[in-house]
């Protein structure tokens, strides 16, 4: 039986996707600096659509002429993001009131409600900085990272935990570290996004005709590189940007190869619906990463990679969830906790 809270977190995970997937569509569509301030947009609440709040808008900021969609891209994704963060509020306050009914997660609601507001601040940043790819890679980071938390605070709701035997701690190690290569691929695949690098090769397997081609990567990885006047667009040069694609497809067949044989050992241990899960979005993510390549980038493929990257992670979570409470139910905390629980109350 679910728990109180599991619908409302629920709805924060299918808000937190919606939120990422307009954030990957903001930044695809150039519209990162549609509203050159924040949290409004040239002054206003909303995007300037009159003509006279127009010609306030470039009197007050005369280097970013307005651009009426990008701006309301922006804008879209500012609301949703505004209004998960007061659900992800909600949550914490609901978590507060019932910390002492058993069950409850209380660290997961805070620790939830104190990312979103660094999320809030890099997403101050990522305008006031005009998009400086530490700040846009680490926001991107933030968003997938709220999603997980609010995935997991909903499996911890749900109320289902199977009971699994029989499972080796090794199992658990590989799925651990399957996890934490999905996440620096999607760090990876932030860093490609941010500096503007997925179409530095537009051939595959070979780039540039080259299994090798000529790369730079000390400054397409120059972390502490200064921060610019505006990066739209990119600073990097070619061999620069040819050095972080290549490391993302590198990244890329490393997790592939790493997640073929978590499915192998999982399939082994009678877990067939996760391994199912695994293998079908671990499919799906590297087709949309193919086309992205071979037809150079369009839009609704690369939204939706980010939406495959995102269904990866969670399948990552769900995965490391269902073997860690497996790992806890056959523990003797956990059995004396069953057997207290069947003694009669007085």
């Amino acid at each position: 039986m679910s728990k109180p809270g599991y619908r409302f977190a629920l709805f924060a995970t299918l808000l937190a996707v919606v939120v990422v997937l307009l954030g990957a569509y903001t930044r695809l569509t150039h519209a990162g600096l549609g509203c050159p301030d924040w949290p409004g947009c040239y002054g206003f609440i909303g995007v300037p659509m009159s003509e006279h709040k127009q010609t306030l808008a470039e009197v007050r900021f005369p280097e970013a002429p307005v651009e009426v969609a990008k701006g309301w891209y922006e804008m879209i994704h500012r609301y949703f993001a505004g209004s998960l963060g007061l659900v992800i509020l909600g949550l914490a306050v609901q978590a507060l009131r019932r910390r002492n009914e058993q069950g409850q997660p209380l660290k997961l609601p805070l620790l939830l409600l104190g990312l979103v507001i660094v999320q809030a601040a890099f997403g101050m940043w990522t305008v006031t900085l005009k998009l400086w790819p530490q700040v846009v890679t680490a926001h991107l980071l933030g968003g997938f990272a709220t999603l997980s938390l609010l995935f997991l605070l909903t499996l911890r709701l749900s109320g289902k935990a199977v009971a699994l035997s029989n499972l080796p701690r090794r199992l658990r190690i590989m799925a651990a570290l399957a996890l934490l290569l999905v996440i620096g691929q999607i760090a990876l695949g932030g860093w490609v996004s941010s500096n503007y690098a997925a179409v530095a090769c537009v051939d595959l397997p070979t780039c540039h005709g080259e299994w090798w081609p000529q790369m730079d990567f000390a400054n397409g990885f120059h972390l502490t590189q200064h921060i610019g006047p505006n990066y739209l667009g990119g600073q990097l040069d070619s061999d620069a940007r040819t050095a972080i694609h290549m490391t993302h497809r590198l990244g890329a067949l490393l997790v592939t190869l790493v997640l073929v044989v978590l499915a192998w050992q999982l399939q082994r241990h009678g877990l067939s619906r996760l391994t199912g899960l695994l293998l079908l979005s671990l499919t799906i993510q590297i087709s949309l990463g193919i086309s992205n390549v071979l037809l150079h980038l369009p839009l609704l493929v690369a939204v939706a990679h980010n939406l495959g990257g995102a269904a990866l992670l969670l399948t990552l979570v769900l995965i490391n969830y269902r073997l860690r409470s497996a790992a806890w139910l056959a523990s003797p905390a956990a059995q004396a906790q069953a057997n207290l629980a069947m003694l009669p109350s007085k």
